[in-house]
This record gives C-alpha cells, sequence and structure tokens, in this order.
C-alpha cells in the first residue's frame, strides 16, 4: 500500500511514475462496501484498517492488501465486482436513513430485501418526516456520481406551505437566499391547483441534496412546510402504482438510463427466476409494517386532480435542453417532467411529509 504526499504545489516530471494501486475508497465502492463519501467518512472515524493498521485518507492498495471494515476481513480474493442493481422506494413518514439507530426508531433498511452480493447504499437522504422517492443501489461508484454536484441530478419535491405565497417569494426563492450554510434557491417552482385557505401546494426543484435545504427555503419567507414528498430525482420518477412503504427493483433498461445519465456503461443484471421472483415479493409483504389508513393509501393527484393511473416505466431519458419534453421508450403515460423543472404532477397527497 502507498499513501498520496505530493504537495498539492508541485511539479511532477512527465517521466514521474504514476502512483502504485488503487485509492481504497474507491476499491470499496466498486465492491459496494459503501459510496465513496461513505468509505471516507469510514476512514476519518479509523473504522477501516489495511494490513492490521488503521487507514489514513489518501491511501492506496493493492490487491494483495488485507482490508478490514468494523473489524471485519473482506474476502477480496473471493468478491467479484458487485452487481448493479437499484431499488426504488416510496419511503413513510417516521424512518430515518440511517443502518442503526441507537433510539430504536424504523430505518429505510428494516423493509429492503438483503442483496446476495455487497449491500444497499442509499442515494441521498431524506429526514424522517418527509416522504416519497428514495433509491438505493449495490453500486458505490452509481451512487456516488447520482450524489456528486458535478453530474447535477435535480430533485422534485411537492410540497404543502402554510401562509399567503405571494409573487414577490417565487421571485426571490428562485432568485437565490441566504441561508445558514450559504446561498440556496429554487431552479423552478409552481403552484399546483390543489390547495385551499392558507395551504398550497407547490412543486419546487433543487439542485443539491443540503440538509433540509426545501423546507428551509420555504422558512425563509416566514412559511411553514406541512407536508414535503420527493417526487423525482433526476430522470427517476414515483409512480403512483408504487404504495408507501414499498419498493420495486429496476429494470436493466431503466437502470442503463440512469447509470448513463452519469457517464457510466450498462451492467447486464444477472437472470432472475421465478422461484427468486417469489421469494423476493415474501419478503416484501413480510417487512412491509402497516400504515395508517388516508397516509399513502390514495393514489396521487394529476394536474386536473384526478386519481393517477399506474404510469409504467418509472425512469425517463431526459433531455438536454429544459422545457422540452422527454422521450422514452416504452413509457405509456405522459407526464415526465423536463429536466430541471417541474413534473406538473399531482401532489402525491396519499403520503404525509
Amino acid at each position: 500500500m502507498t499513501l498520496d504526499k505530493n504537495p498539492p504545489n508541485e511539479i511532477l516530471e512527465e517521466s514521474a511514475p504514476a502512483p502504485a494501486g488503487e485509492k481504497l475508497q474507491k476499491v470499496l465502492s466498486r465492491l459496494g462496501v459503501g459510496s465513496r463519501r461513505d468509505v471516507e467518512a469510514w476512514i476519518g472515524e479509523g473504522r477501516i484498517k489495511v494490513n492490521g493498521v488503521v487507514a489514513p485518507l489518501g491511501l492506496r492498495v493493492m490487491p494483495k492488501d488485507a482490508i478490514a471494515v468494523d473489524g471485519r476481513l473482506l474476502k477480496r480474493d473471493q468478491a467479484e465486482e458487485v452487481v448493479r442493481r437499484v431499488l426504488i422506494y416510496n419511503k413513510p413518514e417516521g424512518e430515518i436513513c440511517t443502518r442503526d439507530d441507537p433510539e430504536g426508531r424504523p430505518t429505510v433498511f428494516d423493509r429492503l430485501p438483503k442483496p446476495k452480493q455487497g449491500r444497499w447504499i442509499n442515494v441521498g437522504r431524506l429526514d424522517i418526516n418527509t416522504t416519497g422517492l428514495l433509491l438505493f443501489t449495490t453500486d458505490g461508484e452509481l451512487a456516488n456520481r447520482l450524489m456528486h454536484p458535478s453530474y447535477q441530478m435535480d430533485r422534485e419535491y411537492a410540497v404543502r406551505v402554510r401562509g399567503e405565497v405571494t409573487e414577490e417569494m417565487l421571485l426571490r426563492l428562485k432568485n437565490g437566499v441566504i441561508l445558514e450554510d450559504g446561498p440556496a434557491r429554487f431552479t423552478d417552482v409552481q403552484q399546483a391547483p390543489e390547495g385551499d385557505g392558507f395551504n398550497h401546494w407547490f412543486h419546487c426543484v433543487v439542485m443539491e441534496g443540503r440538509n433540509r435545504e426545501v423546507r428551509r427555503l420555504w422558512e425563509s419567507q416566514g412559511l411553514v412546510v406541512s407536508r414535503l414528498k420527493r417526487v423525482r430525482f433526476g430522470p427517476v420518477f414515483m409512480t403512483s402504482d408504487l404504495p408507501v412503504g414499498r419498493w420495486r427493483e429496476m429494470t436493466q433498461g431503466e437502470i442503463d438510463i440512469l447509470a448513463g445519465e452519469v457517464g457510466l456503461p450498462p451492467v447486464a443484471l444477472p437472470s432472475m427466476g421465478g422461484k427468486t421472483k417469489e421469494k423476493l415479493e415474501r419478503q416484501q409483504r413480510k417487512t412491509a409494517r402497516p400504515i395508517d389508513a388516508g397516509r399513502g393509501s390514495r393514489n396521487k393527484l394529476n394536474k386536473t386532480g384526478k386519481t393517477g393511473k399506474p404510469q409504467g416505466s418509472a425512469v425517463a431519458e431526459r433531455p438536454s435542453e429544459m422545457g422540452r419534453k422527454p422521450v422514452s421508450k416504452g413509457r405509456t403515460s405522459p407526464g415526465i417532467a423536463p429536466r430541471r423543472g417541474p413534473s406538473g404532477g399531482g401532489t402525491g397527497k396519499g403520503g404525509r411529509r
């Protein structure tokens, strides 16, 4: 193993050899142990050892090096690159986005099937009171790219706010306001037809995954967010046929579109026999805890206020220009959002935000 020690301003000669080995976080990400961001955090916490020594940031490893995470040795000689799998999960209110909670609260991982290879990595987080679309993958590199700001994966939310919303407020939210952790803004925000009195529904789009960013943006205008639901992540939509608290696995075509958005080549999924499918379905029924009636039992509303129908594929190929309607092979229903604009779908009023 080697450690990067070159000063940032040092000029290397063209003949200088490339550093030996591969960065530790990249190796573990590829094996599905976690995203690069996760692994870097674990290294900083001293949870990873290489050849019995706590690994420092910047460490490069060779194939023969022994890597242990939380005291468990990785069998690298038997480990193959993890198959790229992706789950779409409709998160209910009350679940947290960590694997373990000292307070014993339910987590989003409680309901997920156990993969044969690797582990599920959540693509971003939703706070305990936010519902809706959450992605999980066994591919650490895919997770890392989907979360990295340079790939500009926009997130769309349906939000119900309490209070009078003026055009001046909306203009400020789109132009940008200063929050405690820096400037923030909605790249687009549109009012939905639902709402009465001081309760108003909006669809808004952000380009980052900062902590409670959507709520804090609305609160900066003196408004109260009473419900918040994520309905889209990049090209992935929350369709009306996925109940609250349930998940489904993406198809090969959907995964290829998603991976292509962040510059990754297609990776073939393993074939799944009938018995395997039945086992997954039984596991999902077993792990699904009851959801209160009226909290996710109704389909979301479309733009006209009518109950939506199942929308086929949840993934759409996004256009290169904002405002153009995407075209997706095999998609059977309208309502696909432009790249950085609200989808025009309904509020998803069955779930709490």
